[in-house]
């Protein structure tokens, strides 16, 4: 997986970037439990709270996205 990762996007097989994604939204998901513990803190900033919830929105976008794109491949 590593070698995979370290490639260029153009030299990866099919296989490979089906792993590379996958790998991607599970570290997007990693990320997610990470905000939501720093959320939960309830830091008491109404500013702050609201970039939390905007980059968790985004977030999940970026894993929307992903998962679209690891599909296409299989298909």
């Amino acid at each position: 997986m590593r070698s995979a990762i370290l490639q260029l996007p153009e030299q990866r097989t099919s296989a490979e970037r089906r792993r590379v994604l996958g790998t991607a939204i599970r570290q997007l998901e990693r990320a997610d439990l990470y905000l939501a513990a720093v959320v939960s803190m309830d830091v008491g900033d109404r500013d702050v709270r609201r970039l939390l919830d905007h980059l968790r929105r985004d977030l999940e976008a970026v894993n929307r996205h992903l998962r679209a794109g690891r599909l296409r491949l299989t298909e």
